[in-house]
């Protein structure tokens, strides 16, 4: 990157909220939706270094997304446990060599495991902490 992007990629985290409204509207062209100031921020600073580095191309976002979802968390060694406190309860797992344990019952994923504690879908790693839910 050049040093004019970079200090103007710096320069966003100094505006308000109304300012960065403003800014969206001249670099997007489009109103603003309703977003944090923190993703309005990383949003302009993409599209300003796409501008001046290239946009990436339509094979590459498909490679990603093909990557991205076959992406596997980092392997962990049987016997390790997670603890997780969930609503007041206590929950651990054990990594064993097929997959997992919880409560006495095997599970493939650690999703599993998630969605049967909370009723709703999760990533897995993402509910026992294992990443840090950018992806």
């Amino acid at each position: 990157m050049t040093d004019a992007l970079l200090r103007r990629v710096a320069a966003l985290a100094t505006l308000s909220p109304a300012m960065l409204r403003d800014e969206w509207l001249r670099v997007l062209k489009s109103e603003p939706p309703r977003l944090t100031p923190d993703l309005m921020r990383l949003a302009i600073a993409f599209r300003l270094q796409e501008r001046q580095l290239g946009a990436v191309s339509a094979r590459m976002r498909r490679e990603l997304r093909t990557s991205s979802s076959q992406r596997v968390a980092a392997p962990m060694k049987p016997g390790t446990r997670l603890l997780r406190s969930w609503n007041g309860r206590s929950i651990e797992v054990i990594v064993t060599e097929c997959g997992f344990q919880h409560d006495g019952r095997a599970y493939r994923s650690l999703s599993q495991i998630a969605r049967e504690v909370t009723g709703t879908a999760w990533s897995g790693p993402r509910f026992f902490g294992l990443n840090d839910g950018a992806r």
